[in-house]
Formats: C-alpha cells, sequence, structure tokens
C-alpha cells in the first residue's frame, strides 16, 4: 500500500510542476509589451524542468524549453545551473568507483 501512495505522490509532484514550465515563445510581442523578463532564478528553474518540458514540447506547442525574453547573460547562467542540477553536472564522471 504504501509503494503506492509514494507512486500517486510523485505524480501528483510531477504534474504540478509541469505548471510552471517555460512559456511559449510570442515572435510578434514587440519588447515593450513584455510583462516580465526572465532572470538567474527562473534560469535555474527552467534549466531544471528542461527534461519535462522537451518531452511535454514534443506534443504541445504551449511549453517552450528556454525562454527568449530573458536578461542575458545572468539567465543563461543560471539555466545551465540548472541543467547541472538536473542531469548531476560532471561529479558522476570523476567518482569512479574502484575495482577490488
Amino acid at each position: 500500500m504504501n509503494r503506492y501512495v509514494m507512486i500517486m505522490v510523485s505524480i501528483l509532484i510531477l504534474v504540478m510542476l509541469t505548471g510552471c514550465l517555460a512559456e511559449p515563445n510570442v515572435y510578434e510581442q514587440k519588447p515593450d509589451e513584455v510583462e516580465e523578463i526572465a532572470g538567474f532564478w527562473q534560469g535555474i528553474w527552467h534549466g531544471v524542468t528542461t527534461p519535462f518540458a522537451f518531452i511535454i514540447s514534443l506534443f504541445s506547442d504551449k511549453v517552450g524549453i528556454y525562454e527568449i525574453e530573458n536578461n542575458g547573460n545572468w539567465y543563461n547562467f543560471g539555466f545551465v545551473i540548472g541543467l547541472s542540477i538536473m542531469f548531476g553536472g560532471s561529479s558522476k564522471s570523476t567518482c569512479k568507483k574502484k575495482k577490488s
């Protein structure tokens, strides 16, 4: 019974997180009409949610992977950090177990 509860909680959390993915990129929008420019913290969040956003973007045009309306290098830096958090960075390749 405990296993089923964990599976249901995991699915619920995953569905809730998909609501926080990057918005679709609208090319007709003028820079003066942008409501909020994505910054460093949103870059981290978009980097962490990239795998989920990619899968959903294959089936829907309403989800984007990368926010084009951003503040530049700080957003990019946060995006890369978010990707590193999600995929483990380079620590997996440097910490090899020794064979006995």
